[in-house]
């Protein structure tokens, strides 16, 4: 599913991260580990095709992403990806349902209210459904970001610091909702992290120094 070789980013020319050669099999799930400043939301951006590497492979549903031109990697990311970033990119005037539904909107696929309904139902929020982003909690709306990125039923999903706002509770909900999805789906599941508690929940580990 996702084989990285000989990869390495640099922001300047004095700073290159350089990451290990792995490979996630369709279906795994796998915790990126790392300090701050280690690479890891680099990491997740080259292989979502967000940032372009300058050096190394990157072969995702055997198709190796660094050759892709943009437009290609967009339908690529679109058809193949969902994602969960540390900042929600959700449209504050917009409502909780309305957010959700341009998930497939965007992806080209048809809208479905009753996903929607079970994705916020698992997640505690579906009582939120007509509240304005903007009127949610922190943590409330980061679980909103989450359910946009599993509504698709994408084959990955990449996850930076998916829980690093969230309380214990809502903590456990969402690592649980995400692998649920991603055993349902038979999604690969790769989630950057510091978060300490994360680590009893995902066996499947990558140390980045």
């Amino acid at each position: 599913m996702i084989q990285v070789s000989g990869l390495a980013y640099g922001y300047e020319a004095s700073k290159k991260i350089t990451f290990p050669d792995f490979g996630v099999a369709k279906g795994e799930q796998c915790l990126l580990l790392g300090e701050s400043g280690s690479g890891k939301t680099t990491l997740l951006h080259l292989l979502g095709g967000l940032l372009r590497s300058q050096q190394g492979n990157i072969t995702i549903q055997q198709t190796d992403i660094t050759t892709l031109s943009e437009s290609e990697m967009d339908h690529f990311r679109g058809k193949h990806a969902g994602f969960i970033f540390q900042r929600n990119h959700l449209i504050g005037a917009l409502t909780v349902r309305k957010n959700l539904l341009m998930a497939p909107f965007l992806a080209g696929l048809q809208q479905d209210e009753s996903r929607v309904e079970e994705v916020l139902r698992h997640l505690g929020l579906l009582e939120k459904r007509d509240v304005r982003i903007q009127e949610l909690s922190q943590g409330q709306a980061q679980r909103v970001a989450i359910a946009r990125a599993v509504l698709n039923k994408p084959a990955i999903i990449f996850a930076d610091e998916p829980t690093s706002a969230l309380d214990d509770t809502n903590c456990e909900r969402v690592i649980t909702l995400l692998k649920e999805a991603a055993r349902e789906n038979q999604s690969t599941l790769l989630v950057a992290t510091h978060d300490q508690r994360l680590k009893s929940k995902i066996e499947q580990q990558i140390n980045l120094k």
